[in-house]
């Protein structure tokens, strides 16, 4: 179950590609900034993470107009994602979770994904620009995506 609402956000610093070099993103550089929404997903190259990183990378301008950042979060390797986006165009910054560490601390890891073992499992989460989580949602099945139009319903009070 995903933490829920009003707890405060656990931070964290995970890598991303940065081309020939991996940068690091720490969740708190956010906070006093802008809101951030987190979209943990289960894996690049599959059907529904890629149609809806495509999709979010298409409504992108909407939430920076909303001033939130928005993040793409997963157990495969930076260099995965950095290919995975090149390949389809994804202009939201992916984070690696390798180690799982972050979807842990956020109650967001499937049991058994694909019959590989535990996964990152598909959810959202919008942080306040004090490092409150604002929404909360892990959908019920891998397949499912969360509701996008209550995270900017939500990013459009804050």
């Amino acid at each position: 179950m995903a933490l829920p609402i009003d707890t405060p956000a656990p931070d964290f610093a995970l890598k991303t590609s940065g081309g020939e070099r991996l940068k690091e993103v720490r969740l708190s550089d956010n906070f006093g900034n802008g809101n951030t929404v987190l979209l943990f997903f289960p894996g690049a190259f599959t059907p529904v993470c890629t149609q809806q990183m495509c999709d979010m990378t298409a409504s992108l301008k909407q939430y920076e107009r909303l001033n939130a950042t928005v993040y793409g979060i997963t157990n495969d390797t930076p260099y995965v994602l950095d290919e995975w986006a090149r390949q389809n165009r994804i202009a939201i910054r992916l984070l690696s979770d390798f180690q799982k560490e972050v979807s842990q601390a956020y109650d967001v890891v499937w049991p058994d994904f694909s019959g590989l073992g535990p996964g990152t499992a598909r959810a959202a989460f919008v942080i306040d620009k004090e490092g409150v989580i604002r929404y909360s949602e892990q959908t019920p099945t891998l397949r499912d995506l969360p509701d996008c139009a209550a995270i900017q319903r939500l990013l459009a009070t804050l």
